[in-house]
């Protein structure tokens, strides 16, 4: 059965979430679609003025960036495929749009059964453009519906090398995201970066819309992922 990978990973909890969330986590591989969402975030970026120099040396992995931002218009396109491996996956592409620069940030979810490295069924999260920073996923459902999700135990992938990252280095992401009704109805999300050492690396909150496109000429392939979405590189250890 072609589940979709947050409903696999949250099981019957997934019902529990707001049925707007439940559409927009419902892309599987082989749909023939992909998602577009279209919106604003009310801050954005690095608020340590500190740290942006250190950041700006990191801008080519396409995962963090220095700049910040109040009013910044980002779009997203989520693609459900295969990835190389077989895994049932997620690719997200965001673009944001400050005024004097536009920033990639992107990241592949998988789903992996447990096999490789006995970790258990669960999502995984392969960060930015080479996919060498790579999370665990935990998901929660809120009473209210919303969807919480919080990284756990990184580990850097460079060669033939897996670094896990101690718990004084880690960095950890903690995302919601919810449906608000008012004023016609309206996605939002609020993710923010937290280093134990730094305090908080990265933040983004803001609103979009959102909507299903079909792929040129009909493809439905369940591998298919648009050039434009693929990463530099992939990863298949966990």
């Amino acid at each position: 059965m072609n589940t979709p990978i947050y409903e696999r990973a949250l099981g019957s909890d997934f019902a529990r979430l707001q049925p707007e969330l439940q559409e927009y986590f419902a892309l599987a591989p082989g749909s023939g679609h992909y998602g577009v969402g279209e919106g604003v975030f009310d801050v954005v970026g690095c608020r340590q003025a500190w740290l942006r120099p250190l950041l700006r040396l990191t801008t080519g992995e396409q995962a963090f960036f220095p700049e910040y931002g109040e009013g910044v218009r980002f779009r997203i396109e989520n693609h459900a495929h295969l990835d190389p491996f077989g895994r049932s996956s997620l690719t997200a592409r965001r673009e944001i749009f400050f005024p004097d620069t536009t920033r990639l940030f992107q990241d592949t979810t998988s789903f992996d059964d447990g096999d490789n490295g006995g970790r258990g069924p669960g999502l995984v999260d392969y960060v930015g453009r080479y996919r060498r920073l790579v999370t665990d996923l935990n998901l929660s459902v809120t009473p209210e519906g919303r969807l919480r999700g919080v990284s756990e135990a990184s580990r850097l992938f460079l060669g033939p090398l897996r670094i896990p990252l101690p718990a004084a280095l880690d960095a950890k992401a903690y995302a919601e995201q919810w449906w608000e009704p008012q004023d016609g109805g309206r996605h939002r999300i609020q993710v923010k970066v937290i280093q134990p050492q730094l305090g908080l690396v990265l933040v983004y909150a803001g609103h979009f819309d959102y909507r299903l496109e079909p792929y040129p000429g009909g493809i439905a392939t369940p591998g298919y992922l648009p050039g434009h979405a693929r990463p530099d590189g992939w990863e298949s250890r966990v």
